[in-house]
């Protein structure tokens, strides 16, 4: 699968702008905030129907305009798909495919497989567990459409009981007949994700790991271990322990809602205790990771963006994801970087047909 052509109407800082690509390597060369990383995060939008950078869908639309267009063509599978990903100010996002709109937007997750890695995924480490868990969520959703629908159903659950919960607390009132409809609902759908979060990580952490090795080149033993209290108790006894302090704090404290992704070195927590280069290596091990592992499952080579990472990483790490598209199995490569010699150097010694595409100049 691959990006052949790419048309943007006022996203971002581009009003109109038109790209054809090559089928394995393009690169973005120019000086910072010209727009290289805004493509990139075009070509993210038609994959997943939203911004990787600005989650407030109306802040990516040009300033002074009231709506973007993101159109791509791909080829998959031989045949051409077209991707439209459109907001107008006050109206609902519509992304279609071949012309007929998707009823729903999580309906498309899935569809262009696609992984990015930006030196923004240092939120992986130092944000909360929200984060992680949406990695998670996000590397699953890709390959198991029925996953994203049940996390879904769960988020709104969890949010109408939440809801409850602040009704009994503003009338000084309390019905746990009604309140157990939600726990046995949160129940039901929180164990079928807790349950695809296990089995992910089983066939995942042996991925991750032999990714680090190869990029660190050293020997350090390192770890993502899944912290959720369903480990040990089921969720409908884990809410019905909890429900004096839910009623306190009038949201749902236990839930895979709730549930988090520990990142460890050794015995230690990287955000603490891992150099710099470690943690550069642990992120690039963790996209890579995803890479295959959706590649895998999904039977589908996924696009990679890899935003500005020769600034923020050394020459031994940017060559060993570079030397990944000489692998014949290997699909179709975006780069953004600041100075065009470099890349293209770099490129050069892949002996794969590429593009530079010079912008402000």
């Amino acid at each position: 699968m691959f990006l052949k052509k790419l048309s943007l109407i006022n996203y971002k800082n581009f009003s109109t702008e038109n790209f054809d690509f090559d089928s394995k390597i393009n690169c973005f060369v120019g000086q910072n905030g010209i727009g290289k990383t805004n493509i990139l995060d075009a070509i993210y939008h038609l994959s997943f129907g939203k911004s990787y950078f600005n989650p407030i869908a109306t802040q990516n639309i040009k300033h002074g305009e009231d709506f973007f267009v993101i159109e791509g063509n791909f080829q998959k599978l031989d045949r051409e798909e077209k991707i439209v990903c459109s907001l107008k100010k006050g109206l609902k996002k519509i992304i279609k495919k071949n012309g007929k709109a998707y009823d729903k937007l999580s309906d498309h997750i899935g569809f262009l497989p696609l992984v990015i890695i930006s030196p923004s995924d240092r939120d992986l480490i130092t944000e909360g567990s929200d984060t992680r868990r949406k990695f998670i969520d996000g590397v699953i959703s890709q390959s198991d459409k029925e996953y994203l629908q049940t996390l879904l159903k769960y988020n709104k659950i969890v949010s109408q009981r939440n809801s409850l919960l602040k009704y009994f607390a503003a009338n000084h009132t309390f019905d746990a007949t009604n309140l157990s409809v939600y726990n046995e609902q949160l129940d039901t759908y929180g164990t079928q994700i807790f349950n695809k979060r296990v089995a992910f990580l089983e066939t995942f952490i042996p991925i991750f790991k032999e990714q680090y090795q190869i990029i660190s080149g050293g020997n350090e033993e390192v770890s993502l271990v899944y912290d959720s209290k369903l480990l040990d108790t089921k969720l409908l006894d884990l809410l019905g322990k909890n429900i004096e302090k839910d009623r306190a704090l009038q949201y749902t404290s236990v839930g895979v809602h709730k549930d988090d992704l520990n990142f460890d070195l050794g015995e230690h927590p990287i955000k603490k205790f891992g150099s710099q280069g470690q943690q550069k290596s642990f992120l690039i091990a963790l996209k890579l990771a995803q890479f295959h592992f959706i590649k895998e499952q999904s039977k589908t080579t996924p696009i990679l963006l890899l935003d500005d990472i020769f600034d923020k990483l050394d020459e031994n790490r940017v060559s060993h994801i570079i030397s990944l598209v000489n692998d014949e199995n290997f699909g179709q490569l975006f780069i953004s970087d600041t100075h065009a010699d470099r890349t293209e150097n770099v490129i050069k010694t892949t002996h794969q047909s590429y593009k530079m595409f010079k912008l402000g100049s």
